[in-house]
């Protein structure tokens, strides 16, 4: 009995019709995006700079796309818990990560994490960018950051800072901060900003570096006493209060930032759409607004430029890490 076969020139045709008839598929269903709501995962509970963007930025989000951003609070492992959620996620642009900047900078350098920060998310668009605030509850008998130096170099080991986790930003410049200074104070963690700047309002602990956004409400009541910020410059909402380079320590810098990023095979025109779609919400003026109140400053930059600088700022904050011996148990 003969067997059949296909002419090979039938095949190669069958395969080139079923390459195209897939690839018109996808793009369809990336020119259908969104489809349904979007979830945005926030690394972190109410009450710090990252979920206050989330919240400030979601529903011009949910306007220009016509689908809802619904953000979910999953906090975590330092913002392991949220980044593994969307690196395993499915990668069509409807689950979507709010990191804050050390989560795709030093958390791999801390963690055996069960995702590749490179390979297996994307980033797409810095949505804010914040100085951070030195600040101490107001029975700390410091209004300068010179007179709280003396008064921690007086008692080594007795002051108490915050952080939102181990590796968060605020954790690592209040590292920095304490190699340029010569202190020694204790770091005692929290599940995010918003835990760890009620710590300081209690008198739990006594001081704490935290982004403008989640303190200057508490500043401003009077709640708080802020004795320097870590940008390069003065903030432009908290004018008074120095720079820590101002206060002796040339070059210091320690900002933190916001950015959307998604799976890691999330097709390149879905990225290209939030990223359109975000930088367009920030030009809002309600949402310049409302940033500014809370002293965020904007730099979307492109998901290249996203890139290069979380490469750049990997480096930076594997050296404080290593120079601290920061070591996660």
């Amino acid at each position: 009995m003969m067997s059949r076969t296909r002419p090979s020139g039938i095949t190669n045709v069958i395969v080139v019709l079923g390459f195209w008839l897939a690839a018109g598929v996808a793009q369809a269903a990336d020119s259908a995006y969104p489809t349904r709501p979007i979830r945005l995962v926030v690394p972190f509970p109410p009450g710090g700079g990252v979920d206050a963007t989330a919240r400030i930025v979601g529903p011009k989000l949910s306007e220009s796309m016509g689908q809802h951003w619904v953000v979910d609070n999953r906090s975590g492992a330092g913002g392991n818990l949220a980044s593994e959620i969307v690196a395993h996620a499915n990668p069509d642009g409807h689950t979507v990560l709010l990191a804050l900047d050390t989560m795709l900078t030093a958390n791999p350098v801390l963690y055996k994490l069960p995702f590749s920060v490179q390979k297996d998310l994307q980033p797409v668009v810095i949505l804010a960018v914040s100085d951070q605030m030195v600040v101490v509850h107001p029975g700390v008998a410091a209004n300068t950051l010179k007179e709280l130096v003396a008064l921690a170099r007086q008692k080594p080991g007795e002051f108490r800072h915050g952080s939102g986790g181990m590796g968060s930003s605020n954790h690592l410049a209040a590292e920095q901060f304490k190699k340029a200074a010569g202190i020694d104070i204790v770091h005692v963690p929290y599940k995010g900003a918003g835990p760890s700047i009620a710590a300081v309002l209690s008198g739990e602990i006594q001081m704490n570096i935290s982004s403008t956004a989640s303190t200057i409400g508490f500043i401003k009541a009077g709640r708080l006493r802020a004795l320097a910020s870590t940008g390069a410059k003065r903030s432009s909402s908290l004018p008074e209060v120095p720079t820590i380079a101002e206060s002796g320590y040339p070059g210091f810098e320690a900002i933190q930032w916001y950015g959307l990023v998604v799976p890691g095979a999330t097709p390149k025109s879905i990225v290209a759409r939030i990223h359109k779609d975000s930088v367009k919400a920030l030009q809002a003026a309600d949402v310049r607004a409302a940033m500014e109140r809370l002293g965020l400053q904007q730099d979307p930059g492109t998901p290249q430029a996203l890139v290069a600088r979380i490469k750049k700022e990997t480096a930076k904050w594997s050296a404080i890490i290593k120079s601290a011996g920061i070591r996660i148990q």
